[in-house]
Parts: C-alpha cells; sequence; structure tokens
C-alpha cells in the first residue's frame, strides 16, 4: 500500500480543484467530502475506521513528516506535492501547517441504529442545537478522550465535518462516531428504546454532578450556551447542574461536557475496580 506522489507545479492545475478556495467552498459543501488540516489530524484520518481519505495536499518541505502516513495509504491515493507559495494560492490564504486532505465518511448511521450497536455498558452525548463549530469540536475532543461511545447530534446541529470543527476537535471527529437525528425525532423516545438513561444539563437541575450516578447505559444531555436544552428535553430526563461560585450560573457547552464526561467515566472506573 501507498499513496502516489502527484508534483504539482502550476496553482491552477486541475488536479488540484477540489482543494482551490477552502474557505469559501467551505460555507456551501463540499457534497459527501470534507477537508482535514494539519499533521495531527491527517493521522487521525489515516487511522480512521469510520473516514476514509480521498487525496492529500502537501507543501514540500512537509512530505518527510507524513512518510509513513503515505506509505500507509491505499494504493493510488493522489497525493499532490507543491511549492508552498503554489499551495498558498490553491487554498487561497497561507496554509502554515502544510498539510491537507480530502476526506469521505465510510457509511452515515442513523442514530438508532448507531445506539443498538454500542455494548451493554456505553456513555453518549446527545447534542441539541450546538451551532458553533469551535463547540462542537471541543466536544468531540472530550468525547474521545473520556471514551464516550457515540455522539448523537439533533437536525439543529452544525456539522462536526467542517474544517475547523475537525481541527479544533484535534482529529476526535474522525475518530468518534456520530449520527444524525432526522427533523422532528424523537430524542428522549430513542434512548430509552434502546436502554439509556438520559441527563440533562441545566443550571436548573434537581441534582448537583457529584450527586449523580451513572446507568449502564447513560446519555448526557447537552444544549446550546443561551437558550440551553428545550423544556420537553428537560421534562423528560434526569436533570442535573454543576454547582458555580457567585453570580455565574453556566460554563462553556464544550467545557461542560468534558466536566460531565470526566465524573461519569471515572465513576465507571472505579465501579468496575
Amino acid at each position: 500500500m501507498a499513496g502516489q506522489l502527484v508534483h504539482i507545479e502550476d496553482a491552477d492545475d486541475p488536479r488540484t480543484a477540489a482543494y482551490r478556495d477552502v474557505r469559501e467552498r467551505d460555507l456551501v459543501g463540499r457534497q459527501g467530502l470534507f477537508v482535514a488540516e494539519g499533521e495531527v489530524v491527517l493521522r487521525a484520518l489515516a487511522r480512521s475506521p469510520l473516514c476514509a481519505p480521498v487525496s492529500l495536499l502537501i507543501a514540500g518541505k512537509r512530505l518527510a513528516a507524513l512518510a509513513d502516513v503515505i506509505e500507509a495509504l491505499p494504493d493510488g491515493t493522489p497525493v499532490h506535492v507543491a511549492g508552498q507559495a503554489a499551495m498558498d494560492a490553491i487554498v487561497g490564504f497561507p496554509i502554515h501547517r502544510g498539510m491537507l486532505a480530502l476526506g469521505r465518511r465510510r457509511a452515515a448511521p442513523g442514530a438508532g441504529e448507531l445506539l443498538a450497536g454500542l455494548p451493554r455498558q456505553a456513555l453518549v452525548l446527545a447534542l441539541s442545537a450546538i451551532a458553533n463549530h469551535d463547540n462542537m469540536g471541543g466536544i468531540f475532543r472530550n468525547a474521545a478522550a473520556f471514551g464516550a461511545d457515540a455522539v448523537i447530534l439533533d437536525s439543529d446541529c452544525c456539522d462536526p465535518l467542517y474544517r475547523k470543527a475537525i481541527r479544533v476537535s484535534v482529529g476526535a471527529a474522525l475518530l468518534t462516531p456520530f449520527a444524525r437525528l432526522a427533523p422532528g425525532e424523537d430524542l428522549p423516545g430513542l434512548l430509552a428504546a434502546h436502554g439509556f438513561e438520559a441527563l440533562a444539563l441545566s443550571p436548573r437541575g434537581s441534582q448537583t454532578l457529584a450527586q449523580t450516578d451513572r446507568a449502564a447505559r447513560t446519555a448526557v444531555l447537552l444544549g446550546a450556551e443561551g437558550p440551553g436544552l428545550p423544556d420537553a428535553l428537560l421534562a423528560r430526563s434526569r436533570t442535573v447542574r454543576i454547582p458555580m461560585a457567585g453570580a455565574f450560573d453556566s460554563l462553556n457547552v464544550a467545557a461542560t461536557s468534558g466536566i460531565v464526561l470526566h465524573h461519569l467515566a471515572f465513576m465507571a472506573r472505579r465501579r468496575d475496580a
């Protein structure tokens, strides 16, 4: 196995068309493809069981750093190698990391299918209306760091495979299974049908995180900063709050995910010890 080196001399070379004007094309989508940026993220893509590399675009001076990744690519995967100036012209801005890849999800399971396939003891995140890509990336990074088995997104969430979300997640968005609900799909009902207890984070939670135990199958529900989770979801969940000092009543949603996942992950370890 090995990628195929393709040397690019001209920024207008049609073989790099998929990488042209990266920022503008991020806004309109890439027909099922996504862009990964930077060495850590490319290495995550190369080992991902969920996503496949379609091609790479690398500045010549970065080629040696990715030699092992290129060697492990499926035979014939194009690896476009360009000078830094040509690469900057192709993508439309100075790309200091000098490494991009085009990838594709291998499959996009439905939420019910994903939940059904998880182990008897499982921890998932369920996200409602998370529209900020930095927060989405941070949540996926925390999910990977604390061993969450999957992430469920409602139809109002932004795309975890947006370039910035992948970068902030340091590649975790390519490694953590996720599925998106259809508009109007009943999240609490779906979780209950697959044996998950729903823990909904809210400043108005009926118990503190320290008082919260973990069921064998637990789903942590997180909403957008500001509006939080809808009352309809809170009414059908066990509500949990994180106590805070002074007049503050909430945290950044990505920070909240890390605190909650850490608590639940280490609770499971203590129980199983």
